[in-house]
């Protein structure tokens, strides 16, 4: 990782925050709700789509590891009021359901494309 995207990684990590469902239906209905997959770093995807990486963006939603989020999604978010955690890429806010005690494992050169 070069310094420049070390100082990006360490700033959106800055940047990340829990944020309830409630607060994020605005986003959703606008269509700038993107879903990050639980297993997945949420600070590498965020840098990825910050930098217009669109070679390994295309990769990540051809395998489900991010993607829009889905109507059915929303709904059960809604029902449950998960633990969500999210960062801003303007125009897109990417989110991701936090769960108790997961560790999230770095990603490596076999998952980025």
């Amino acid at each position: 990782m070069s310094d420049e995207q070390s100082t990006l990684y360490a700033k959106l990590l800055g940047e990340t925050a829990s944020i309830s469902w409630k607060e994020l239906q605005p986003f959703f209905a606008r269509g700038a709700l993107l879903r990050v997959a639980g297993d997945f770093d949420l600070i590498e995807a965020a840098q990825s789509v910050a930098l217009d990486d669109r070679e390994k963006v295309a990769a990540w939603l051809a395998k489900g590891y991010i993607g829009k989020l889905e109507a059915d999604e929303a709904q059960d978010w809604l029902n449950r009021d998960p633990d969500l955690w999210a960062v801003v890429v303007a125009p897109w806010v990417l989110v991701q359901e936090r769960a108790a005690q997961r560790s999230v494992p770095h990603i490596d050169a076999v998952d980025q494309g």
